[in-house]
């Protein structure tokens, strides 16, 4: 068996056929389908089974409602492939999108990640954009990580994964932005990883996800996913676009708790920048700075 493919499912009956049969149709053929029904209260449940009983390639997991990443860690324990990826249940790819991956794979065995390109946000008329990459290859997983700022596409569905890596790593149970913390622990174990431009993933939106729901309590494990990477080689202190990614996140965090911040001033200030949040440190503290931001869009919200 070549690969695993785990779908998380809850609640999804309106696309969950959709999800399989754009596996189904996939011109690559050696793949197990793991659909774990994480719980359903709809008819996701039966959706599963129907399929299960029309391919043997289907197995199906039904299990109480712990969430995505207890979800796809059953997956993960119950995967035989030599390699694994993730597709959410509400989401598809794109015709020969494995063929192209797993051929790549087959030439280049010592990939233990590839990354493809994603639609994310699908049919939003204002946020849909096409992720895209160069075919490169990385031995040296910081070089990956701030090149290709992979900080701002952590997912775990557009890759597929030597399945090893997950021995010893699981998806965080009971934290949200579960990507965000396993991505990194995946690197640690990975000696090469690569991006290619074939292969498509549907990432599609949703106004009731948690992406685009967050709120303090979503955001705070966001952010301490990337505050535990502080003291590792993907430290956000070093590099100032990463050190402007995650302080966006602890000024959202902030204005939304009120929370003492956490993120520490970065090691290496600009100071050929333009005035921006990261240059305004040299005046400010991180907890001014939080504070001088959520006045500004207090005002703003005030005057709109």
């Amino acid at each position: 068996m070549e690969l695993s493919i785990v779908i998380p499912i809850y609640n999804m009956e309106q696309t969950l056929g959709r999800c399989i049969e754009s596996v189904l149709e996939q011109s690559f053929h050696d793949y197990e389908i793991l659909l774990v029904d994480d719980g359903s209260m709809d008819n996701s449940s039966i959706i599963c089974d129907e399929y299960s009983g029309r391919d043997s390639r289907i197995k199906v997991f039904h299990k109480n409602n712990g969430g995505l990443s207890s979800a796809r860690n059953l997956g993960i324990v119950n995967a035989v492939g030599k390699y694994i990826t993730f597709i959410d249940s509400d989401d598809k790819i794109a015709p020969d999108t494995l063929f192209h991956l797993m051929e790549t794979l087959h030439n280049h065995q010592d990939y233990d990640i590839l990354e493809y390109p994603v639609y994310v946000h699908y049919g939003s008329s204002s946020k849909q954009k096409l992720l895209t990459f160069q075919p490169s290859v990385y031995r040296c997983m910081t070089d990956y990580w701030f090149e290709t700022k992979a900080y701002q596409h952590t997912y775990a569905w557009n890759k597929i994964y030597k399945r090893e890596l997950f021995c010893s790593v699981s998806f965080p149970e009971g934290r949200l932005f579960e990507d965000v913390f396993t991505l990194p622990k995946l690197l640690d174990k990975c000696m090469t990883i690569a991006t290619t431009d074939k292969g498509l993933y549907y990432y599609f939106y949703n106004d009731t996800g948690i992406t685009s729901t967050a709120g303090a309590k979503e955001l705070k494990d966001l952010l301490d996913a990337h505050i535990q990477l502080i003291d590792t080689k993907f430290s956000c202190l070093n590099n100032i676009d990463y050190y402007s990614h995650v302080l966006n996140i602890q000024m959202d965090v902030f204005e939304l708790s009120g929370e003492k911040p956490i993120l520490p001033k970065p090691h290496i200030l600009h100071h050929s920048l333009p005035i921006n949040k990261i240059t305004l440190i040299n005046i400010l503290n991180i907890r001014q700075l939080c504070q001088l931001n959520k006045f500004l869009h207090k005002i703003y919200r005030r005057s709109h």
